[in-house]
């Protein structure tokens, strides 16, 4: 077992207890917890194939960067395009996101014991009657984070820096909102 294996598998042991803390801080949006149940079962795919290579082409240079292995960075593009689709929001803004939260590690684990790319609150899988989903799993993780994100814009009524404010936890505040815009307007850009 390597020591980066090691120290998410103490992790994983120790995210739930913070999770319970931070359900026990806050009761979740019911609201929300219904929106995740249903995303957790729901799926589509690339609806266009010249559009899925110009964009995945195009995509893969600007992660290339961060997600060295080709295949890996493919598949993970796949799976953005089709969640961000899926939750009716454009898949740049999720790529920002990412970029943002996790440097698009899936294996990130934050100190308040988010996980995955979208740095998902394992508390959420209680919540909706779904233990047993893996958040370190990449199409898992951007199931609820897209579904979270869209859930917060519509809430929002579109406005942007609000909804990443909630997102993250920071509403109010415009430093989170600013990275992600900026990241947004100057990396994922659609050309």
């Amino acid at each position: 077992m390597t020591l980066r294996h090691f120290l998410i598998s103490g992790c994983l042991l120790i995210a739930p207890l913070l999770a319970a803390n931070a359900l026990a801080q806050g009761q979740p949006d019911p609201e929300l917890r219904e929106v995740l149940r249903a995303a957790a079962s729901d799926t589509q795919s690339f609806a266009d194939r010249f559009h899925a290579e110009v964009w995945l082409t195009d995509m893969s240079r600007r992660l290339e960067r961060q997600v060295k292995d080709p295949q890996k960075r493919v598949e993970m593009l796949k799976l953005v395009h089709l969640e961000a689709s899926r939750a009716e929001l454009p898949p740049e803004l999720i790529l920002a996101v990412i970029d943002t939260e996790s440097n698009f590690d899936p294996y990130a684990i934050s100190v308040a014991g988010a996980i995955g790319l979208m740095q998902i609150m394992p508390f959420w899988l209680e919540e909706i009657g779904r233990p047993k989903d893996n958040l370190l799993h990449v199409d898992t993780n951007l199931r609820y984070g897209c579904t979270i994100l869209k859930f917060y814009l519509d809430k929002e009524k579109g406005d942007l820096r609000r909804a990443l404010g909630r997102y993250n936890g920071s509403l109010g505040r415009r430093t989170y909102p600013n990275k992600v815009i900026d990241k947004l307007s100057k990396k994922w850009f659609q050309g």
